[in-house]
């Protein structure tokens, strides 16, 4: 049995310090998934705040069978979607991210690491880049990427390749960085 999985079976029991481990467990990487997705830092930590409430809020209406973490991003990914529709700001840039991350606090070396990945692939479509940002800048799997953003495993797999390819006629022709 998995850290994961006790942790799961221990909230089920109405466990509340299991709560605080599992959050602590995946805090860091939704703040970096949510931080590619909204326009300010202070705005990706309230998507990561708002996605963790409300796995605690629906958690009753989670079956375990070994895909809390799909289970999770799909949550912070419609958690974004809701606060940029809410906040219609305009992407941050590069630039003041650096600004922004000028100060040190573990974890935002990795941040801004991913914030030039976000750089590298803003010239694909809207559905490409999440996919290559949840296999590359999450490490999620293609099964995972496929539950996360509801699609059949092979097209995840088909838009993952399209990506890649563009991604390299780019480069070749001297269009990234």
């Amino acid at each position: 049995m998995t850290r994961e999985d006790e942790l799961l079976k221990r909230i089920e029991q109405g466990d509340i310090d299991a709560v605080d481990e599992l959050i602590e467990m995946f805090y860091s990487e939704i703040l970096r998934y949510c931080l590619w997705h909204a326009p300010n830092r202070s705005l990706a930590e309230d998507a990561a705040q708002e996605t963790f409430m409300k796995v605690i809020r629906y958690f009753d209406r989670y079956t375990h069978k070994g895909k809390f973490k799909p289970f999770l991003y799909r949550i912070a990914a419609n958690t974004c979607v809701d606060m940029r529709r809410k906040n219609r700001c305009p992407d941050v840039s590069l630039e003041e991210l650096t600004v922004e991350f000028a100060y040190s606090e573990s974890g935002f070396e990795e941040i801004q690491s991913d914030m030039t990945l976000k750089q590298l692939v803003s010239g694909l479509s809207n559905d490409l880049q999440e996919i290559v940002l949840l296999r590359f800048g999450q490490d999620l799997t293609i099964r995972e990427i496929a539950e996360v953003v509801n699609i059949p495993l092979r097209t995840v797999q088909s838009r993952l390749r399209s990506a890649l390819k563009k991604l390299k006629k780019d480069f070749e022709e001297g269009g990234i960085m």
